[in-house]
């Protein structure tokens, strides 16, 4: 089964400072690969009129239900995550981290997966931006992210 993350509404290539949050320049996204937090696939500016992240992904029958797994999946049996990574990038294109939006694979409803399965193909669909203005971080759950299948 493949993995399909559609972002929009990205939140600008610099955001400015506010609170807790410092403000940073040439922002960019991408999916970070499984306890590789240096190795993102597909890093998006973050002006970029959206972001879309495939991958392949494989279904097994876990003990709390079905366990997705895959090179851009995090976390253990039953806490499954998606990483989306929010980073400068420097001059000489080293990304450095700043904040994560997780993609918790648990709030997928069994039986959307179980269709994925059939499919081949299960969609998240998010908005990349925050009610401050600035990149999406921390568990992000429904309606914040919408999951179906194609």
């Amino acid at each position: 089964m493949q993995i399909r993350i559609e972002g929009s509404d990205l939140p600008g290539r610099q955001c400015a400072g506010s609170g807790d949050f410092l403000g940073y320049a040439n922002i960019h996204v991408g999916i970070q690969r499984r306890n590789r937090r240096d190795e993102l696939l597909d890093l998006h500016a973050g002006d970029a009129p959206s972001a879309v992240w495939t991958f392949d992904a494989t279904v097994s029958v876990g003990p709390t239900g079905p366990d997705v797994r895959g090179p851009y999946i995090q976390g253990g049996p039953g806490q499954r995550f998606i990483y989306l990574s929010w980073g400068t990038v420097g001059p000489d294109a080293t990304f450095t981290l700043f904040r994560r939006a997780k993609l918790f694979l648990a709030d997928v409803e069994p039986d959307i997966i179980a269709a994925a399965q059939r499919s081949g193909r299960l969609v998240a669909r998010l908005g990349l931006t925050d009610a401050k203005g600035h990149p999406v971080c921390a568990r992000l759950q429904p309606p914040a992210v919408q999951w179906s299948t194609e």
